[in-house]
């Protein structure tokens, strides 16, 4: 009599209903031995190859940063006249601690640990990039978000060369902040050792002239000395203006309110020097009036710059280029590479993977090969692929 097999609604038979677990682990028991066996010889054939690996050594400084800090010349700027708008453009830019990961990992300090240390010869490089590059795959330099300290770990096969070259990197990094003005009492002591050394010209050559012009005390009488020492107030203070609108326009357009407030009293400024100027000696008597103006003027000019300078200084040396080392490198004790254990570990386990999809694939494949409706396609793809 005819077997009779049930149908679903769908004219499917119950047989074709797909697989389930055990089609799935009949042919992995099946090969057992090779799922088993072939995972662990993997595993130690991966533990071999990392004692051929020469060992890795980690070494790792952590320090803390140069602080901005609340300078003292911020509560004396209002004291100084005109030039508390020019110390405030000077002292503008901050100097975030990324700047001095920046630093770091610059190409003048791998160069000088390149030297330092031999690294050509070390990484077996040909040419210098290629030392570069080898010793920032070997170096991580971090910067903590919460608690602002700069770690730097260094990876090397020797364990005294890798704390060395970690701790380098600190004094490295003194070296190269102590040649920049990053923070806001450098840049300010840099810009008025500049402005004090050119008004230092200026009064000499201004007291020069003001010598040979013959100028002697009895000359006042044609120029009261109050007046020309208002005058060279002013004068200072169109100059401080001048600057200021110049380090505004940097950052800002002439449309701003900033920029056109500084426009204004700068404006204002020269029309009171113009007039200043206007008045001259009724009597037409010698120059010795306007050299005294000129020479009253870089005379003030000198001492603000001076006072600013000072306060510079001061504040240089209370911030200063201060990196506190909180843990200072040394060579570690134990490795860090190749981590042997963790490597056998993972070639087990993507052996085991690899055998069983390997496994499942090759089971399958036969099953539809020992079907007639699938022998055909078979054979059309083998000779496909001829």
């Amino acid at each position: 009599m005819p077997t009779h097999v049930e149908s679903n609604g769908s004219g499917v038979s119950d047989e074709d209903d797909g697989m389930d677990l055990l089609d799935l682990a009949l042919p992995l028991l099946q090969h057992w031995k090779l799922l088993l066996i072939g995972p662990l010889l993997a595993g130690l054939v991966a533990l071999g190859v990392t004692y051929l690996i020469k060992p890795s050594f980690t070494s790792r400084t952590v320090f803390l940063p140069p602080q901005q800090q609340q300078s003292a010349a911020a509560s004396a700027l209002a004291s100084l006249g005109a030039l508390s708008g020019l110390a405030g453009a000077a002292a503008g830019v901050k100097s975030p601690a990324d700047q001095y990961v920046a630093l770091l990992q610059s190409a003048t300090v791998g160069d000088r640990l390149i030297d330092e240390y031999k690294l050509m010869q070390v990484y077996d490089a040909e040419f210098r990039f290629e030392a570069r590059k080898e010793l920032a795959n070997n170096t991580r330099i971090t910067l903590g978000k919460k608690d602002g300290l700069i770690s730097v770990e260094v990876d090397d096969t020797d364990p005294q060369r890798a704390a060395d070259m970690a701790n380098r990197h600190v004094e490295e990094l003194r070296r190269l902040s102590a040649q920049l003005a990053m923070t806001e009492a450098q840049q300010r002591r840099v810009f008025f050792e500049a402005q004090l050394k050119k008004t230092r010209d200026d009064l000499t050559e201004a007291q020069q002239l003001l010598q040979a012009s013959g100028f002697n005390p009895g000359a006042l009488k044609a120029e009261p000395k109050a007046a020309a020492e208002g005058y060279a107030r002013l004068r200072a203070e169109v100059t401080s203006a001048e600057v200021r609108l110049q380090t505004l326009r940097r950052n800002l357009s002439d449309a701003t309110p900033e920029v056109q407030q500084a426009q204004a009293m700068l404006g204002a400024l020269r029309a009171q020097l113009v007039k200043n100027e206007a008045t001259t000696d009724p009597t037409g008597g010698p120059d010795y009036v306007s050299k005294f103006r000129e020479f009253k003027y870089q005379e003030t000019l000198f001492e603000l710059f001076a006072r600013q300078y000072e306060l510079a200084r001061l504040d240089e040396s209370r911030e200063g280029a201060l990196i506190q080392v909180v843990d200072v490198a040394k060579p570690a004790e134990h490795k860090s590479k190749p981590k042997r254990a963790l490597t056998a570990v993972v070639a087990t386990i993507a052996a085991l993977l690899i055998l069983t999809v390997y496994v499942l694939m090759r089971h399958f494949w036969r099953l539809s090969a020992a079907r007639p409706e699938q022998a055909a396609k078979l054979a059309q793809f083998r000779a496909a692929t001829k």
